[in-house]
């Protein structure tokens, strides 16, 4: 029997425009990750992607995603959501979440999703959110505190640091078809 490969896709959505009226005593990573409103269901992500995707690959983009995209979870909370798609055609939804520029509900804000993990499983998945999420809960307690800290390096990951909040590293052989048994716990990882 063969397997079906999947990868899970953590994504952030960020409010860039919201740190346009931050107050003085408030801080910018809090900001830019606020809550999202309720309103936001998995189904409303699901039938934007798809129309996103429809829109950047036309039918046949929309063939292969079809009946293989997921909304596995979604945190209203944190703006945190992990989707399941094929291997094949993960790189079709991630393209279309970077193309996506506002929630889609009605009247939606204007904001960004941010692909920050790729995982083979839904633990590993599940663990970078964690992670990411302590992590982002000291750096704006930390802002809070007074000391200095970048937008930017905190985002991104200044060249001292020794953990990187962002960014997604990929791997050579993430698309090879021969890959073996072990293919399950390979994760692309932000470090």
């Amino acid at each position: 029997m063969v397997r079906i490969k999947e990868r899970y896709l953590l994504v952030n959505i960020l409010y860039p425009d919201a740190l346009k009226d931050v107050k003085p005593n408030e801080p910018d990573l809090a900001v830019l990750h606020k809550p999202t409103t309720n309103d936001l269901t998995p189904q409303a992500i699901l039938r934007a992607i798809r129309e996103q995707v429809r829109i950047l690959f036309g039918d046949y983009g929309s063939g292969l995603i079809e009946r293989n995209l997921l909304v596995k979870y979604l945190s209203n909370a944190t703006s945190t959501f992990i989707l399941r798609v094929h291997r094949e055609q993960y790189r079709l939804v991630w393209a279309a979440l970077t193309f996506m520029d506002d929630l889609p509900i009605k009247n939606g804000q204007t904001c960004t999703f941010r692909v920050v993990h790729v995982g083979g499983t839904m633990r590993k998945v599940e663990t970078a959110a964690i992670r990411r999420h302590k992590a982002l809960k000291l750096a704006v307690e930390k802002q809070m505190a007074g000391k200095e800290s970048d937008v930017l390096d905190t985002l991104f990951g200044s060249s001292g640091s020794v953990q990187r909040m962002q960014g997604v590293v990929l791997d050579a052989d993430d698309d090879d078809e021969s890959a073996g048994e072990g293919d399950e716990e390979e994760d692309e990882d932000d470090g």
